[in-house]
C-alpha cells in the first residue's frame, strides 16, 4: 500500500495532509510552523516515515489567470528541496480557492477564529490532497 502526503505550503506554516492506505480519502496531520529550510524538511521527514508516503502532492498557489506569481515560484523551489532530500515523485496541484474554501467550511462549523488560524493550513491540505485523489485513476483488485 502507498500513501500520499498533501501539503500546503505557505511562508509561515506548512499544512499537512496524509491519504488512507488505498489513497481514497485525506486526512490533515499537522500544520508545520516554518523555522528554516533544515527544521522544515526534518519535519517532513518524520512524517513521510511514519506513514510510509511514497508521493508528495504540493499545492500550487495560482493566480486566477492561470500564471504563476512569486508565491508560486518559492513553492515550486520549496519541492525542489523536498524532491532533492526525498527522492519522492512530487505532483502540483492547482491550490486556487482552497484556503478560502476551508475558511468557509469552518465557518460554517462554528469554529472559532483563533481554533481557524490554527487548523485552517491542515484543512487546505487536506482539500489539495483530495482534490488529487478524486482525480487518480485506481485500479480495484477483485
Amino acid at each position: 500500500m502507498k500513501r500520499i502526503l498533501g501539503l500546503d505550503v505557505g511562508d509561515k506554516t506548512i499544512g499537512v495532509a496524509v491519504s488512507d492506505p488505498l489513497c481514497l480519502t485525506a486526512q490533515g496531520v499537522k500544520t508545520i510552523k516554518r523555522k528554516s529550510i533544515k527544521s522544515d524538511l526534518n519535519e517532513l521527514e518524520e512524517i513521510i516515515n511514519n506513514y510510509g508516503v511514497n508521493e508528495i502532492v504540493i499545492g500550487l498557489p495560482k493566480n486566477m489567470n492561470n500564471s504563476l506569481g512569486p508565491q508560486s515560484e518559492k513553492v515550486i523551489k520549496f519541492a525542489e528541496r523536498v524532491k532533492e532530500r526525498f527522492k519522492i515523485n512530487i505532483v502540483f496541484e492547482d491550490e486556487r480557492l482552497t484556503t478560502v474554501i476551508a475558511e468557509k467550511a469552518l465557518i460554517n462549523a462554528d469554529v472559532s477564529r483563533k481554533k481557524r488560524k490554527n487548523v485552517i493550513d491542515k484543512l487546505a491540505a487536506v482539500f489539495i490532497l483530495q482534490s488529487y485523489l478524486d482525480k487518480i485513476d485506481r485500479k480495484v483488485i477483485k
